[in-house]
């Protein structure tokens, strides 16, 4: 008679992981079951491969619809991948039994074509499918969860034990417990039974008419998602132990293990009900390296731990069957990394703070020292009392910066498959040496480039950095730093959560950063999307219906430039901006409108910060050169430069973005220096309008006498109390003058020479001699 064990495991639990290597060891299994999509059976050849080091994931996806996938990523210390592993080097056969990926996705699309189908729109239609992502169950959450999610039973169990914390009840009742492995999986499975003792035996996946309910089916954490997955488990199951095996080993999640035991199954026909008729989808599978920090985020298992670098310590210190405990150990890489920090961390130290973990887990009552205890004794020893010192060791020991790595046989994640293809088409190969490569984007080659690249980065994706210092000032030329870096798999990999093509992926990462991105940001978000030829409909939609509710004036200013970029080089790219350049006509209008009453009234930061947005704004706006814009932009300048409740400093930048735009006069522009300068204005608004007129240049002062002698009895005029507050703005405003400039305006000043500018007197009959040399030496004739 086949012996069935069942394991119910914490997905990346070390302690988990350890039993289920012990349970292994001692059973001595001909067969091992694992939960997980049977399509992950395609990946077992390469289960025992020296090169597959986690953490790695195996990705599912639609074969013809790659964006539908899923992550099931494993560590070293994940009770999935050790099973994985002992049966690959034990020789014994195993399999993944779980829902079929193939189901799951055919669910997906039944639900989204019956919502299309009832949808009375083509958005409502899109909104219902977007609400359903296969392997994503935050995004398919609803707002307001039904009550067929359950519980989260590892949470129910530490509160009933007295812990509000479930992590410390897991860590103590399982991951640092010694004894067998078998009682402490028969302990688990008996709570968690208790937990479920009051469910009916219909999850509720099928209406009463017997056909499926897509509605009670959309969580996929919810009970009649997980009652369809153990419906199809232990049809596995069943099938697994009429082939005849002596012992099988069942590895699964703890909340699954109640359901898993043969004792307890419903009848087939039960099951056989549930599973009826599913839709499926044809689906592919891969390895894909993975990071310790991207353990924490819940995929494909839901679950995610928060400690990877910690766990990973713990599993291999029982790994090793180390003399020391592991607390100790733990202590020893802190203080070498404090070390590498350059902090002093003495050995005695460390002895020190393991007695002090180790005396707090006692009075705290925990079996022995976990990562909480550990970091109040080093911080109280090691760090004396300044937790700065951790911080520095926390993203390197805590979570880890462990890299996984996949054989070169391998089939390559559907991204990494793309981005090869792409390489290869525009001829554009990665290079670990920096190599500058200079696009011309009137040729299909050179903006093929082009576009791959900027896809890239929106991937954050770093394989190029524009070389802003060498850029020409024309629009159909690019200059490219490359550098091809080992990391960049990494974020290969996790662009891949957006999807499986490089345009698809960059799409659907534009889409995600416009969700919750602000004015300004969306609108350099569409000129990064438009540079990349990536679908801007939906953004530019999102800017507009922002703007038209928006009041912030600032960050209306803030967005004109980047729209204005991508108007006045729009045609280069290839790409329609008329929707661009309607919505940027509604900001100016809109920013035009408010900026005298958000300019009045406000302090010296927010004053600082609307000079730079004027500034912004202006330069777009004179980079596009549209005179109706213009004219509304020099009309609101034109307020704000005569306005005496204005801010100085933004008042002095109006006047003079208006006389470089030739609207002003010397001479107004003198009388608004001599309107602002006079014993009438504070001194530090005073000081503030020539700082804002200025404009970090000085030329207009050394070439205009008469607004420099005004400048310089505006200072002789000052209280000496005023003066000493006003030296360190002045001394900034002058600072950012060249060096010729400042001495021009010393000298001159130095020699008395600042007067009052006065007509020139003109003596045309000294001149004539003069005047007749300079007419021979150019070759004039006297006229007759």
């Amino acid at each position: 008679m086949t012996s069935v064990h069942v394991l119910g495991v914490r997905h990346h639990g070390p302690g988990s992981a350890r039993s289920v290597a012990e349970a292994l060891d001692e059973l001595r299994p001909d067969l091992v079951l694992i939960e997980g999509p049977p399509e992950l059976d395609a990946l077992h050849p390469l289960a025992g491969d020296p090169d597959l080091v986690p953490p790695v994931a195996a990705l599912v996806y639609a074969s013809d619809e790659p964006q539908r996938a899923s992550f099931y990523p494993m560590a070293a210390f994940s009770p999935e991948w050790v099973a994985l592993r002992w049966a690959a080097a034990a020789g014994v056969p195993q399999r993944f039994i779980d829902l079929p990926a193939s189901h799951r996705v055919g669910i997906v699309r039944a639900a989204a074509e019956r919502a299309a189908a009832e949808a009375t729109g083509e958005e409502d239609a899109d909104e219902e499918d977007a609400a359903l992502r296969f392997g994503d169950a935050d995004d398919a959450a609803p707002a307001d969860e039904p009550a067929t999610v359950p519980a989260d039973p590892i949470t129910t169990l530490a509160r009933v034990a007295g812990y509000d914390d479930p992590e410390r009840w897991w860590e103590d009742a399982v991951e640092q417990r010694s004894g067998s492995a078998l009682e402490r999986f028969a302990a688990i499975a008996e709570g968690i039974a208790e937990l479920r003792a009051d469910e009916d035996g219909d999850p509720g996946v099928r209406d009463d008419d017997g056909e499926l309910d897509f509605d009670a089916l959309e969580h996929p954490l919810g009970r009649p998602m997980t009652g369809l997955r153990e419906a199809a488990m232990r049809r596995e199951l069943r099938a697994a132990m009429k082939e005849g095996h002596d012992t099988i080993v069942v590895v699964c999640g703890a909340w699954h293990a109640p359901a898993l035991d043969p004792a307890a199954f419903p009848p087939v026909a039960h099951d056989s009900r549930l599973l009826r008729g599913l839709p499926k989808a044809k689906m592919s599978a891969a390895w894909v390296p993975w990071t310790a920090n991207r353990l924490s985020l819940a995929s494909g298992y839901g679950a995610g731990v928060t400690s990877p670098g910690w766990y990973r310590h713990l599993f291999d210190h029982w790994a090793t069957g180390a003399d020391h405990d592991a607390a100790l150990g733990w202590l020893v890489r802190v203080a070498r990394e404090l070390r590498a920090q350059g902090i002093d961390a003495s050995t005695a130290s460390v002895v020190d703070a393991a007695r002090l973990a180790t005396n707090l887990a006692a009075l705290r009552g925990r079996p022995s020292p976990g990562l909480t205890e550990l970091y109040d004794a080093a911080l109280g020893v090691l760090a004396d009392g300044n937790p700065l010192p951790l911080q520095l060791v926390d993203d390197a020991l805590v979570v880890g910066h462990d890299l996984g790595s996949v054989p070169e046989s391998a089939p390559l994640v559907p991204l990494a498959a793309d981005l090869a293809k792409a390489q290869k088409s525009t001829r554009l190969k990665p290079g670990a040496a920096q190599q500058l490569v200079t696009l011309d984007l009137r040729t299909d080659a050179g903006r093929a480039r082009s576009l791959l690249l900027h896809r890239l980065r929106l991937l954050d994706i770093d394989w190029g950095e524009i070389a802003y210092a060498t850029r020409t000032t024309g629009t159909f030329k690019e200059q490219w730093q490359l550098e091809w870096r080992p990391e960049l798999a990494i974020a290969l990999v996790e662009a891949s959560l957006f999807g499986t093509t490089i345009l698809g992926a960059a799409t659907a990462k534009a889409a995600h950063l416009a969700a919750d991105a602000s004015v300004p940001e969306l609108s350099r978000l569409i000129d990064r999307c438009l540079v990349a030829e990536i679908p801007v409909h939906e953004v530019v939609a999102r800017l507009a219906e922002l703007t038209a509710v928006h009041t912030d004036v600032l960050d209306l200013l803030d967005s004109i430039e980047p729209l204005a970029r991508v108007s006045r080089y729009g045609t280069v790219r290839r790409v329609d901006t008329d929707e661009v350049v309607a919505v940027l006509r509604t900001i100016v209008v809109r920013a035009c409108v408010g900026l005298p009453v958000a300019a009045a009234a406000i302090d010296a930061g927010e004053a600082a910060r609307l000079l730079r947005a004027v500034d912004s704004a202006h330069a777009g706006l004179t980079l596009i050169e549209d005179e109706d814009l213009l004219a509304q932009w020099h009309a609101a300048l034109g307020v704000v430069a005569a306005r005496d409740q204005i801010p100085g400093l933004v008042a002095g930048r109006a006047t003079r973005l208006l006389l470089d735009a030739g609207l002003l006069e010397r001479d107004a522009v003198a009388v608004s220096m001599r309107r602002w300068l006079s014993l009438a204005h504070d001194p530090g608004d005073a000081a503030g309008w020539l700082d804002g007129f200025l404009a970090g240049s000085a030329v207009i002062l050394v070439h205009d006498p008469a607004l420099l002698s005004i400048v310089d009895g505006w200072v002789a005029q000052v209280e000496p109390e005023a003066f000493d507050d006003l030296l360190p703005l002045l001394r900034r405003t002058f600072s950012e003058f060249a060096k010729p400039e400042r001495r021009m305006i010393g000298e001159r000043v130095s020699r008395g020479a600042v007067v009052e500018a006065a007509p020139a007197e003109l003596r045309l009959e000294a001149a004539g001699p003069a005047l007749a040399t300079v007419a021979g030496l150019l070759g004039w004739k006297e006229s007759a």
